[in-house]
């Protein structure tokens, strides 16, 4: 196989050879008795049809000494037949398909792993739309204004290997084909953002992608909205996904396609890879809806194409009618067979999840007339996707002229832009819009304090949006500075994502994923991030810098009782990597939680979770936005201390009391965030909390993970009841003189759990 830039030498070569030399003109689309089959050289001409994008270069390359390849039916097979012949468009277009399906046919066998089935069904559509389709610039795959793909059935991966191979993705080399689904290759066994460039985000989970695509159709709309004038169009893109019949019953779909139909998104395209197939067998043993009028329900246009595999024309024509509709997304129906080619797999479950085998591969290539060898891919379908590839770099030129006239014209929206979005910088001094408190001002919940940071940020950065999951009167969480994002107020950031907290996660994640410098939240109940937690840990795993904002955080949540009341809800979330839990004691510590999440979120793309209390809570001594990005400092200095109250959000307080009616020298330590005390320097750690020193940990939550901080532990490791929160909190022993009572214990050299809550069981 050619390197890169010998390829990119003979394609260039090519397409200067063919320029102007020949001039074929494609057949036009039959219908299905006289369809044409893949492989197949035909003579029909039609004016009427227009030339597809592969033609010039490829039928030039073809015309110049590539062979074309007739098949001639027989019973049950295909003899491939190679002859010299006049390449059509229709050839090109066949070639660029079966390439894909068989770089996915051959990479997984090679792997021994993975799912060929889906992408040689796909195949078609994913031709249509990297070699026809979008705009895209591989040698700048963050391109703000670029079209973006998401496969959202991501078990088929192969698809989009390669075609970001075809279209000249130096991040999927021809070796990283062959290395799929191995120790450090490019090619993971689902697609990963943070590991190829190409990949936008990543998909998995089934339904997660399409949802995904729903946030960065919402992007597009958002950004377009507030920047685009007159006479300058900055951002206008299509987001593109491919979901299957697993995407269509997960409940994410549900949630996130119902809010695309509300908000009207109509430059989101929507491929629903019909092929009735599953993992346990025919789709019809569990999944018997209409899909298409469900979507219909939800305010889509829904187009149909029956014959997927092979009717490119009737995909190419939907997708055009998909683009004029721009008030409504589109749903395409798209019927395919999985595993199509295949003699003896096709249409079968033993195309999903397992190679084809080296027989069964040979006997496909027989079947589709595909002569080439395992991984040999033609230099005419190199050169019909390179032709798009490089109309997207002459598409991006163009917009850089546009951009340095839009500087002209529009001077404050352009640096906006250029800092927010193309630079994804924060202005100087940003924080210095959070608020600053002393422990005389009076005390109020978290929650409050919030929405207070929330209110502070919103006027200061523009690129700050999101909003709740139909709980914004309680979790504090609307912008009084802007409006509502709906169908006809894209330039608003009050984001009303309805009761559906897994979609609102997901369309959350995209937004930050999309690129261009948003930073956004989403709200909830603590206890609620449980519908949601797939979201929270791919926004861990995928570099999103989604900021998870929580509230009603604990027991004292009160008289809702144990259904609403979080136990193990934030040690749990602690276990997942890459997220930051923050749960703030006070007004100061939730400022600072806000900067080192809004930080992260901009400059690292990571991901922050916050609890917020529903019940007032004072301010403590020596809080401080510096103290809370330490994650654990002292707010009760002691030099030599005997024992260390370790106290987390609402529980610091009650540390601080029982701490002030003890006799020895107590130093009490306020840890808004165990991974941010985990990054610090040991010697930090080891100064804070000294070894040989007992500590008594106290958290309205199960003691599980304390044990690495503390000695002993006082927490609630059964659920909650139905009462009023203070009630709650004396019962299960969050009071000063429980927490007195169970250091004089640990003092006494008792380890562990020393009160679990069920003192207040009844």
């Amino acid at each position: 196989m050619p390197s890169t830039r010998q390829r990119n030498t003979v394609l260039a070569t090519a397409a200067t050879v063919s320029a102007g030399a020949l001039t074929f003109v494609a057949p036009p689309s039959t219908p299905s008795a006289a369809r044409i089959e893949p492989g197949v050289a035909t003579g029909y001409a039609a004016a009427s049809q227009p030339q597809s994008s592969a033609g010039a270069v490829g039928a030039a390359m073809l015309a110049a000494g590539c062979a074309a390849r007739v098949t001639t039916k027989g019973k049950g097979q295909r003899k491939a037949v190679k002859v010299a012949a006049v390449s059509t468009d229709t050839e090109v277009e066949t070639d660029c398909i079966n390439s894909i399906r068989f770089l996915a046919v051959d990479a997984v066998n090679k792997a021994n792993s993975g799912h060929p089935g889906a992408p040689m069904g796909q195949a078609p559509i994913g031709y249509l739309l990297f070699a026809e389709e979008m705009a895209y610039n591989p040698t700048d795959p963050t391109w703000v204004n670029r079209d973006r793909f998401v496969l959202s059935s991501g078990h088929g991966c192969m698809l989009q290997y390669s075609l970001l191979h075809l279209a000249g993705y130096d991040s999927v080399a021809m070796d990283d084909l062959k290395q799929f689904r191995q120790w450090g290759s490019k090619t993971p066994g689902h697609p990963e953002n943070f590991e190829t460039a190409g990949i936008e985000v990543t998909t998995g989970p089934l339904g997660m992608g399409i949802s995904n695509a729903v946030g960065l159709a919402a992007a597009e709309a958002h950004m377009a909205a507030a920047y685009n004038k007159p006479d300058f169009t900055l951002i206008d893109h299509y987001t593109y996904t491919i979901a299957g019949d697993g995407c269509m019953q997960e409940g994410i779909s549900h949630e996130a396609c119902a809010y695309a139909g509300h908000l009207g998104l109509g430059k989101l395209i929507a491929f629903y890879d019909d092929n009735g197939i599953t993992i346990d067998g025919h789709t019809d043993l569990s999944f018997t809806e209409d899909v298409g009028k469900r979507f219909e329900a939800y305010g889509w246009q829904v187009l149909v194409v029956e014959k997927g595999d092979e009717d490119v024309g009737a995909i190419r024509k939907a997708i055009a009618d998909a683009k004029a509709c721009t008030d409504k997304p589109t749903l395409i129906k798209v019927k395919t067979t999985i595993g199509f080619g295949s003699p003896n797999k096709a249409d079968s479950h033993d195309a999903h999840g397992a190679p084809l085998g080296a027989d069964e591969a040979e006997a496909t290539r027989k079947q589709l007339g595909w002569s080439y060898g395992e991984f040999e891919v033609p230099d005419h379908v190199y050169a019909a996707f390179k032709k798009q590839a490089d109309a997207g770099k002459e598409k991006q030129a163009e917009w850089d002229k546009l951009f340095a006239a839009y500087k002209e014209k529009e001077p404050e929206l352009a640096a906006q832009f250029e800092r927010a979005v193309l630079n994804r910088k924060l202005p100087d001094n940003w924080e210095e819009c959070l608020p600053k408190l002393t422990p005389e001002d009076k005390g109020k919940a978290t929650r409050l304090h919030s929405q207070d940071c929330l209110n502070a940020i919103a006027p200061v950065l523009p690129e700050f949006m999101g909003g709740s999951a139909d709980l914004a009167p309680s979790n504090m969480t609307l912008m009084k500075c802007t409006g509502d994002f709906l169908k006809d107020s894209y330039c608003e950031r009050n984001f009303r994502f309805g009761i559906r907290e897994f979609g609102m996660g997901a369309v959350c994640n995209a937004l930050s994923l999309d690129k261009t410098g948003i930073i956004p939240y989403c709200a909830t109940f603590t206890i609620f991030t449980d519908y949601m937690r797939s979201a929270i840990r791919i926004a861990a795993l995928s570099q999103a810098g989604t900021i998870f904002v929580t509230t009603h955080d604990s027991i004292a949540v009160g008289e809702d009782g144990p259904t609403h009341q979080p136990i193990e809800t934030i040690p749990s979330l602690r276990l997942i990597p890459d997220l930051t839990v923050m749960r703030p004691a006070d007004g100061n510590e939730t400022a600072g939680a806000y900067k080192y999440a809004v930080e992260r979120s901009k400059y690292e793309s990571r991901p922050t979770m916050m609890a917020f209390s529903r019940q007032a809570l004072p301010n403590i001594p020596n809080s401080s936005i510096e103290n809370t990005l330490k994650g654990a400092y002292e707010v009760v200095e002691c030099e030599d201390p005997e024992i260390i109250l370790i106290g987390t959000g609402s529980e610091v307080h009650v540390c601080i009391d029982a701490a002030k009616d003890m006799d020895q020298k107590v130093r009490v330590v306020s840890m808004p965030s165990v991974e941010v005390f985990r990054s610090q320097p040991d010697s930090y750690k080891e100064s804070l909390l000294p070894k040989g020193v007992p500590a008594l940990s106290v958290e309205a939550a199960v003691t599980t993970g304390w044990g690495e901080f503390s000695t002993a532990q006082v927490g609630i490791n059964v659920f909650g009841a139905s009462a009023p929160g203070g009630t709650c909190l004396e019962k299960f022993g969050f009071t000063a003189a429980n927490v007195k009572e169970c250091a004089e214990r640990c003092l006494k050299g008792e380890t562990g759990c020393l009160s679990d809550g069920s003192q207040g069981k009844h």
